[in-house]
């Protein structure tokens, strides 16, 4: 469950501050659209993986299990879902 309360987000694992680079779970922080690197927050990456077809990697971050591809398409994404739910992870 997600709950925005004032300038936090409150989910069922803590609460995010939002606007906030701390919970971003990309591991490439030379990035030019990292959230540490500006002060524009997940826009700019998520702008990027839409206009490239691409899933941030935040997500794929968000499922315990080995990545089986080396892309970040929705394809790659689709079959990281497909291994977590065959290794019973989701």
């Amino acid at each position: 469950m997600i709950r925005k309360m004032g300038d936090t987000i409150k989910t069922t694992k803590g609460a995010i501050a939002m606007g906030a680079a701390d919970f971003c779970t990309c591991t490439d922080k030379a990035c030019p659209f990292h959230p540490a690197r500006h002060g524009q927050g997940c826009t700019p990456c998520i702008a990027k993986n839409l206009r490239e077809g691409e899933i941030p990697s935040c997500f794929f971050h968000a499922i315990d299990h080995p990545k089986p591809t080396d892309g970040w398409h929705y394809e790659d994404f689709a079959a990281l879902v497909q291994a977590a739910k065959a290794a019973g992870k989701l």
